[in-house]
């Protein structure tokens, strides 16, 4: 049978939760008298008595009894089921980043951005080539560079400077011989063949630069830092490497650095989705707030 409202099958589960027209008028906000004559006509489109009137009350008839248990579940379900769909859905939220970053700056700040928005279900997406990033369903990216990409929209978040670090060894070499002539011995660590950093550097440097065979390249830059340090050449890092400058592992080899260089947000064409504006807004602020590790802003 089919009933256009709820209303008189709510009003039979209170009556028959209370054993009261009265108590279940009172939770309904309505008179007695409109609730009883919901339940007769009730009982009688199903053409049975749902109570047993006594003189204290009512009773559930053996029908009405069943008719609760499958209105009290219906009505369970219904409310459960009203209740996850009024939740709101987690956003998703995919971030590119190199290790190198991610490791080093990015998580440990991780779980401030989490707290503050509970409703994000973040993503980092470990990535060398950060190219693509629409073919890898990356809503955002950070990229170091120079910004000078047109593959992608780039706004500036950190100035992060580069300048070249090597192992003790290294750093022997360019006190003993000078900074030009060790780096003529030097094997340069790169990470792209087309990179055009170390030009940038030996610029500023003041020294001459030609195109060199004795380069080795090292895509992932974190892999890069234990090369250095392995020997197996020199690399042009950032600020992110203070803890092996601190234990002596690396060496900063020249205060000359190679200018413009940092990190940038990166993404798509057609804009930020509302929870990446949201990350990068948190990045934004925990950078203004002084959390950089000796990074300034852009």
């Amino acid at each position: 049978m089919y009933f256009r409202h709820f209303d008189t099958l709510r009003a039979f589960v209170l009556i028959a939760r209370h054993e009261s027209f009265a108590a279940a008028a009172d939770a309904l906000n309505m008179t007695k008298g409109a609730v009883s004559y919901r339940i007769r006509t009730l009982e009688e489109q199903l053409g049975f008595p749902l109570f047993e009137r006594q003189a204290r009350g009512v009773v559930l008839s053996a029908r009405g009894q069943e008719l609760l248990g499958m209105a009290e579940t219906a009505f369970r379900q219904m409310e459960d089921r009203i209740s996850e769909l009024s939740q709101t859905e987690p956003r998703t939220l995919t971030v590119g980043v190199s290790t190198y970053f991610a490791s080093r700056w990015l998580s440990p700040r991780l779980m401030d951005f989490m707290r503050a928005h509970p409703d994000v279900r973040l993503r980092l997406q470990p990535m060398v080539d950060l190219s693509d990033l629409k073919g890898e369903g990356v809503d955002l990216a950070i990229r170091w560079g120079r910004g000078d990409w047109t593959d992608q929209i780039i706004e500036p978040l950190l100035d992060c400077p580069a300048w070249p670090v090597g192992n003790r060894r290294a750093a022997e070499m360019v006190s003993r011989l000078g900074l030009q002539n060790a780096f003529r011995k030097f094997t340069l660590l790169r990470d792209r063949p087309d990179s055009d950093a170390w030009s940038h550097w030996y610029e500023a440097a003041g020294l001459p630069f030609r195109s060199r065979a004795d380069t080795l390249i090292i895509p992932d830059p974190n892999v890069r830092v234990q090369a250095v340090i392995d020997g197996q050449g020199v690399a042009l890092n950032d600020a992110l490497v203070a803890r092996e400058l601190e234990d002596g592992t690396l060496t900063r080899l020249s205060d000359i650095q190679a200018p413009g260089y940092g990190y940038f947000l990166a993404y798509p064409g057609g804009g930020l989705t509302e929870a990446a504006t949201a990350f990068a807004d948190w990045l934004r602020q925990v950078i203004e707030q002084g959390y950089n590790s000796g990074i300034r802003r852009v």
